[in-house]
């Protein structure tokens, strides 16, 4: 249709003649509302960054004294988190006069690390809080 055409229509329905494809032979023009559709195109960017969730954190808490087996048994479920593309914080709990010991906890982290090193880095080095000892794990 004609140019003249599609701005009277839009006159008509209250609505804005918009050229959607200036380029195009012969140019695309819409009638539609155009605040309306600016009002859409800022939305947009703000609500694709809310539909996708954060990283999840997981935890995985293992004792001072925990075996060796124990502690395999539980790098399988960091491994299976980091797969997943979740962040995993590693905690050692100290119970009683274990809490004297605090080098055993940053021992068995560090083993931790070690055995996860392929799949995962150290985002967070071992500290302190309160009666355990954590470390963030990200995959690479």
């Amino acid at each position: 249709m004609t140019p003249d055409d599609a701005y009277r229509i839009a006159q008509q329905r209250d609505l804005d003649l918009v050229e959607v494809a200036p380029t195009a032979s012969p140019p695309v023009c819409r009638i539609m509302d155009y605040g309306k559709f600016r009002y859409a195109q800022r939305r947009r960017p703000r609500s694709r960054g809310r539909s996708r969730p954060a990283t999840i954190l997981k935890e995985v808490k293992v004792g001072s004294q925990t075996s060796s087996h124990d502690v395999d048994f539980k790098l399988g479920h960091i491994r299976g988190f980091l797969a997943e593309g979740h962040r995993v914080k590693v905690s050692v709990f100290f119970r009683g006069r274990s809490i004297t010991h605090p080098e055993l906890g940053r021992a068995m982290l560090d083993r931790i690390a070690e055995k996860v090193s392929d799949v995962a880095s150290v985002e967070q080095h071992p500290r302190m809080e309160g009666r355990s000892m954590s470390m963030m794990l990200i995959g690479k």
